[in-house]
């Protein structure tokens, strides 16, 4: 069914794709299974070229959400470029596709910083930590071991492509 409700949020963000919505009483003792919240997986930060841009890119961000529920960000400040985005992606494409649409849609235009992944770094007293950002990193003297995520795959092809997709692998670090 589709319909209204009236809620006490002043904000979109506070309600999130698989929020369970319940009467006040008698109310749910806990959130109806079935939906999984998306965990990010290619991070990149997101900065207008001009500063005077930065609300206006609050702005798309929070409008493509909307939209698009894997879409995360939250405010980043760099000494180079100022006020922007660190922004989660699903992956690559995700990445290109949220980027052209800011810059098509909204007319934004961007710098957008090498993406990266979340890597759980194992410190000396055996916790382990998982670090989205490499700016985040802890001390080197702290840090026995560096984690990024691995794929493994099996690639099926013909004969005559095997050199080719061999060569594209080992160039993509496979």
């Amino acid at each position: 069914q589709v319909g209204f409700i009236i809620t006490g949020m002043k904000e979109l963000k506070h309600a999130k794709v698989g929020d369970t919505i319940t009467h006040v009483s008698p109310a749910a003792s806990e959130p109806l299974p079935g939906f999984k919240e998306i965990k990010p997986s290619v991070f990149a930060g997101l900065y207008p070229v001009e500063a005077s841009e930065y609300d206006a890119l609050r702005d798309a961000l929070e409008k493509l959400k909307l939209n698009d529920a894997s879409l995360q960000f939250e405010p980043e400040v760099s000494q180079a470029l100022g006020f922007g985005f660190r922004c989660g992606f699903l992956g690559m494409l995700h990445m290109d596709i949220v980027q052209e649409r800011l810059e098509r849609e909204y007319d934004m235009d961007l710098i957008t910083t090498a993406p990266t992944v979340i890597y759980e770094v194992v410190l000396t007293d055996g916790t382990v930590e998982r670090i989205e950002n490499p700016s985040r990193m802890p001390e080197q003297a702290r840090i026995a071991e560096i984690r990024e995520p691995i794929v493994k795959v099996v690639i099926f092809v013909p004969q005559e492509y095997v050199g080719p997709v061999i060569t594209l692998c080992t160039g993509k670090r496979g």
